[in-house]
């Protein structure tokens, strides 16, 4: 548990964009003097959970690949949110997990009103059906559903996301004010420096 934060550092450096390849894309650009803000790029205890939240809600609810790692950085300046966690929390939504974010949001739709025939959206995603077959279905009554489903879906994502990290960076912070104190209690020359020393 107690590198859990370096595991976490080195998830996000690995999967977070770097300034440089946002400051070179070219849907960014226009918005550049903005987003590469250094102050948007800083891990802070207010910055990392809002950026938590809406990476997830947009991550979600946008489902375009790509364009969610743009909208989440674009996102992230009005909300003064870190852009590079936020980048990092859309991809939540992977071709791994996105069948799966899709039919429950077509039954949360379904939940709240609408009727989108989930019958076939099984039969089409079993038989690889085409683009156009997609867009037939949706025009039916089940692009309402599922737009509203992933609209719940999104936003519960959201806070959850938003007060699980806020309760993950008091932890991580307290375990770090503890090893300090735990360190300077112990005696000159029994510290982890004094190791070094034999």
């Amino acid at each position: 548990m107690a590198d859990l934060g370096t595991r976490i550092g080195t998830w996000l450096a690995r999967n977070a964009p770097r300034r440089e390849d946002l400051a070179e894309n070219r849907l960014i650009r226009p918005f550049a003097g903005r987003v590469l803000r250094s102050d948007l790029w800083r891990f802070t205890r207010r910055s990392v959970p809002r950026a938590v939240g809406l990476g997830l809600f947009v991550g979600i609810f946008l489902m375009i690949p790509g364009l969610q790692i743009i909208g989440a950085a674009l996102v992230s300046v009005p909300f003064r949110a870190n852009i590079p966690v936020a980048a990092a929390m859309t991809f939540l939504s992977n071709p791994a997990t996105t069948p799966f974010i899709l039919i429950a949001s077509i039954g949360v739709g379904n939940m709240l009103g609408f009727h989108a025939d989930t019958a076939t959206f099984y039969a089409l995603y079993e038989r690889g059906a085409g683009a156009g077959e997609w867009l037939s279905w949706l025009a039916s009554d089940a692009a309402p559903a599922m737009v509203v489903g992933l609209a719940v879906i999104s936003a519960a994502a959201a806070l959850f996301g938003y007060f699980v990290s806020q309760l993950g960076w008091r932890w991580w912070t307290g375990q770090k004010w503890r090893r300090r104190q735990l360190r300077s209690a112990l005696p000159p020359g029994l510290g982890p420096e004094a190791e070094g020393e034999c």
